[in-house]
């Protein structure tokens, strides 16, 4: 059986004024909370994400997908795709989705069962794309 190579990928929690961004490798399992970048004039902050795809040099880019509870889409799917697409589109490289329902109010969570204060939005959305991203890679390397 040939060996697999590790890949290094970027999770993203998507969101309108900000974007959570995660690392992560195969090869380890392992996920770090990376940054949140604040959007630009109502989009994506290009340049942020541009400078962190070549510094990281990721082989595939993991993006979260809002549902309903019940599974359904709902109006920030379509938002959280296109943002997908573009990335697909401007770095040339696999995108893949995976359901992000309560990431966020998990992130918070884990945050208050830690002990610390409070944690603003920025500290939520790098934390949502961190369990995003442990999500995907939990399914898809076992």
């Amino acid at each position: 059986m040939p060996e697999q190579r590790a890949l290094t990928l970027l999770g993203f929690d998507f969101g309108e004024k900000r974007i959570g961004i995660a690392i992560g490798q195969t090869l380890t399992g392992t996920v770090r909370p990376l940054t949140t970048l604040n959007a630009v004039k109502q989009q994506p902050d290009w340049i942020g994400i541009e400078a962190l795809i070549r510094e990281w040099q990721p082989d595939r880019l993991i993006v979260g997908l809002p549902l309903h509870m019940d599974g359904c889409e709902q109006p920030m799917t379509q938002r959280a795709k296109r943002f997908g697409n573009q990335l697909k589109g401007r770095y040339n490289l696999p995108v893949e989705w995976m359901d992000e329902r309560l990431s966020s109010d998990e992130a918070a969570g884990l945050w208050q069962d830690q002990g610390k204060r409070r944690p603003d939005k920025k500290d939520i959305d790098k934390i949502a794309a961190s369990l995003i991203l442990q999500s995907w890679l939990d399914q898809h390397t076992t």
